[in-house]
């Protein structure tokens, strides 16, 4: 053994040592790929997800997309028969459970958390997608539209996400906190033209809700809860099958990458947000638009 004080290069390295060294360098190495590993960064195993708005559109998109990386889902929608559709597309590919609620009641939001208590005893994973739209113009918009667009995506989200926080804290720790993800939308950073048909309180509302997310997320914290929203542009669903219809060209040259969104881009942001990798990220709101919300565009109907 070398005195103290004294250099040691490699020749007064015993041949043990070095492969010691060697050794515990290849399982640090293996250790840190393990880390770094995509199918350990994103996988949702062993996770259980709500989403509501899930029979249908982005929200069946995103119920796909998480029981594809393992996790377990609920989904809640208005209407049982939809429900009932959407359950038996989602059990051939993972386990799901599907509950009808309007989420803008009470007591449907205490049935439906007694429900994932006695079926799960816990939440990793909230995702208020459930939204409504409702077009007219400034002179004709009515009281009753206002009123249900705002009850739907915004006062609905606050409320069930307030009485979820025991299911969900019971499934966070430091390290793997629980998430809330809020469906907003690029409506909700830009003002939205190409359909024609103003939506106010659609706008307003995604406005509010991801300054919402925000407020959430600050508060939430310590319980060991993130909360972020992702605000998609276009997308194949039912809400924009009529201006899909009439507007997609338009729709498209709006877009800095001319084209809409993939069903893949919008399970990509979600699996993020819900796995290890999304850890860290808090009280953000995340466009996933091809770049509309932030472009001009190319818009000749404005000509």
């Amino acid at each position: 053994m070398a005195e103290s004080g004294t250099p040691v290069d490699a020749t007064t390295v015993g041949s043990a040592t070095v492969e010691t060294i060697a050794s515990s360098a290849t399982v640090d190495t293996i250790a840190i790929n393990d880390e770094f590993a995509i199918e350990n960064l994103f996988s949702l195993q062993g996770k259980t997800a709500l989403v509501t708005g899930g029979s249908s559109g982005l929200g069946l998109i995103m119920a796909k997309g998480l029981l594809r990386n393992g996790a377990r889902v609920i989904i809640a929608s208005r209407k049982q028969q939809r429900c009932d559709a959407a359950l038996s597309e989602l059990q051939a590919i993972g386990d799901c459970e599907a509950l009808a609620a309007d989420l803008t009641k009470s007591e449907d939001r205490a049935r439906l958390i007694e429900f994932i208590d006695q079926q799960f005893a816990g939440l990793s994973v909230l995702i208020n997608n459930a939204g409504a739209n409702w077009g007219a113009s400034f002179e004709d918009y009515p009281d009753e539209g206002f009123s249900k667009v705002m009850d739907i995506n915004l006062n609905a989200v606050f409320s069930l996400s307030r009485d979820l926080i025991p299911l969900l804290e019971a499934s966070a720790s430091p390290q793997d906190p629980a998430r809330i993800i809020n469906i907003g939308s690029m409506d909700g950073i830009h003002v939205p033209i190409v359909q024609r048909v103003p939506t106010f309180a659609y706008s307003a509302s995604k406005a509010a809700l991801h300054h919402l997310t925000r407020s959430m997320a600050i508060d939430l914290a310590p319980k060991h809860i993130t909360v972020n929203a992702v605000a998609p542009g276009f997308f194949e669903s039912r809400m924009t099958d009529y201006v899909f219809e009439h507007f997609k060209q338009d729709i498209e040259d709006d877009c800095p990458l001319h084209r809409v969104g993939q069903p893949e881009e919008i399970v990509g942001i979600i699996a993020y947000l819900a796995s290890r990798a999304g850890a860290y990220t808090n009280g953000t709101v995340i466009p996933v638009d091809g770049g509309t919300s932030i472009s001009k565009g190319r818009r000749p109907w404005t000509d």
